[in-house]
């Protein structure tokens, strides 16, 4: 067992310097490619957590494009707001809701949103947020995960979980839960006449395997209840758990020292 748990580490850092850095930083690339953000433009990360789209943004757009990074968890916004800025658009960091933005009309050429959707309580009203906001002929790109059976590491990690929380998975796996293309379809058509959906695999690759399970529980709790309300003890408690449980399954996806596994997401285009 890994003596150097530490379930008392800011989630918000644990996100940035594991998941984020790791996980969302690849995915972000994506997004980019797929839409071309110019200079001038304005620009909206939406849910942005610790703003891996709004820094990778800010210098497409340059000094006369403009990028705000929206979200509604205050230690996601200061742990981004403190990471090295770079040339281009200064960040706006905004503290907010998706489904009561603060935000002018037609304010924005593209809105980004990344792994963020499926954690709104109301979904419609952010799609009817994210359509005000976005200009006349303007972009939003959304992605979510494909649904967890997509996902065999973690299909792995939150059956163990579930096991030892004693609740139903679906109760864990929020980040998930807009895992088809047809819900895809239905929720985005109410306000977007283009809607284009596209499954994409890319494999990640994450250091320290051995506190996997540790920094995905810290990171979850940036966004799930059942993981951010877990005093210290109960949260190390089920760290050790499950570790034991899944220790053969995380070992068989390491190559040199390091965790490499394919995550699947659908990326939404919309116009």
């Amino acid at each position: 067992m890994d003596t150097q748990f530490q379930p008392s580490l800011d989630p918000a850092e644990v996100y940035e310097r594991y998941l984020s850095r790791n996980i969302a930083d690849p995915w972000t690339r994506v997004l980019l490619d797929l839409v071309s953000p110019k200079s001038g433009d304005h620009v909206l990360d939406l849910a942005c957590g610790t703003g891996s789209v709004a820094r990778q943004v800010a210098p497409l757009v340059g000094e006369d494009g403009r990028v705000v990074a929206v979200d509604i968890n205050p230690g996601m916004l200061k742990v981004g707001s403190k990471q090295q800025m770079p040339d281009g658009a200064t960040i706006i960091w905004d503290s907010g809701d998706a489904t009561q933005l603060g935000l002018s009309n037609n304010a924005f050429d593209i809105v980004f949103c990344q792994q963020g959707f499926q954690f709104f309580p109301d979904q419609p009203s952010a799609v009817l947020e994210m359509r005000r906001v976005l200009r006349p002929g303007g972009k939003a790109v959304v992605s979510v995960w494909q649904s967890l059976k997509q996902q065999p590491l973690y299909h792995v990690l939150f059956s163990s979980i579930s096991k030892h929380l004693e609740v139903p998975a679906a109760d864990l796996d929020i980040a998930f839960s807009l895992g088809t293309e047809e819900t895809l379809h239905k929720l985005f058509s109410t306000q977007f006449k283009d809607v284009q959906v596209a499954a994409i695999t890319l494999p990640v690759r994450i250091p320290e395997p051995a506190k996997f399970v540790q920094f995905s529980i810290l990171g979850a709790a940036t966004s799930i209840p059942s993981f951010a309300n877990m005093d210290a003890a109960s949260r190390l408690a089920l760290i050790e758990k499950v570790t034991s449980d899944t220790l053969t399954a995380v070992q068989g996806f390491v190559e040199g020292g390091v965790l490499v596994f394919d995550m699947s997401t659908h990326i939404v285009v919309l116009s």
